[in-house]
């Protein structure tokens, strides 16, 4: 059952949205506090964040915070058993527009005055998720060759010094020889089964581009696979499902904004409303 709305606030601010957006943080608290009965929390650590959700009370969560924070929220409160029957706002304060993609998708409104007049004047809205057989969750999206970790939201939990560190050690190992690029761009190819409710989509013997499966509303999720057809990109094969298996050679997987693997074959299965998002009504 879902927590009735209330206008006592328990509000998170991750330790990195207070180091790169501090004025954001500042707005949000602005905001919150004129209207509303706020707890404001600063944790230091992930230890912290997890203890101060634990102990909410019956106050509304509010984690102030890029997509990781959220995505902390929502494990911590799966793992406590309360994922279904807790109302979880966000106001998306990161570094990059990147890092905030999973929270817009989902229907976060930009901008961090508008972000918090939801939390304040929208509703909790029952969404689905993504539940892997290993324990994950993908609240927006999963993508299959994850993208280079450095070009994605996880970039900007990284020092600038470090980032030009990896860049350098790149360049000095690039080969002197140019390598063609595989045709489209982006990644090599894959060769990957992907099976939809039992029911294969694309097999071993296709090269594939990419796989995105996205979880909705409506108890399936959209599944995508862009296969490769005599070097050239083969129209889409499009397909909704409860569950989805991929398995082939080794390969790695963004969830959201966490990269994972490499695996041999992994099943999500969808858990239609399995929580709860407030936005504007």
């Amino acid at each position: 059952m879902t927590e009735v709305a209330s206008d006592q606030l328990l509000v998170v601010v991750d330790p990195f949205a207070r180091r790169t957006d501090g004025e954001s943080v500042r707005i949000a608290k602005d905001v919150l506090c004129a209207a509303a009965r706020v707890k404001w929390c600063l944790p230091e650590g992930p230890d912290e964040f997890s203890r101060a959700l634990e102990r909410r009370g019956s106050r509304r969560p509010v984690v102030v915070g890029d997509d990781h924070a959220l995505l902390r929220a929502v494990a911590v409160l799966e793992r406590h058993g309360e994922l279904d029957g807790c109302a979880l706002a966000v106001v998306p304060v990161g570094a990059r527009a990147a890092t905030l993609a999973v929270a817009r998708s989902l229907g976060v409104p930009p901008g961090t005055v508008a972000a918090a007049r939801a939390v304040l004047e929208g509703a909790p809205r029952r969404l689905d998720l993504l539940a892997d057989d290993a324990g994950g969750l993908v609240l927006g999206a999963l993508r299959i060759p994850a993208a280079d970790p450095a070009a994605g939201p996880a970039a900007g939990r990284r020092s600038p010094a470090r980032r030009r560190y990896r860049s350098l050690v790149s360049a000095l190992s690039r080969p002197s020889r140019p390598q063609a690029e595989p045709p489209g761009g982006g990644p090599n190819p894959s060769r990957l089964r992907v099976e939809a409710d039992g029911s294969t989509l694309v097999d071993l013997d296709q090269p594939v581009r990419a796989v995105t499966v996205t979880p909705g509303s409506t108890g399936r999720a959209d599944v995508e696979v862009r296969p490769l057809s005599v070097g050239a990109e083969a129209a889409p094969l499009q397909a909704a499902a409860h569950t989805v298996t991929v398995s082939g050679a080794d390969f790695r997987y963004r969830a959201d904004a966490t990269i994972a693997g490499p695996v041999r074959t992994r099943t999500w299965t969808v858990r239609p409303g399995a929580w709860n998002l407030t936005l504007p009504a």
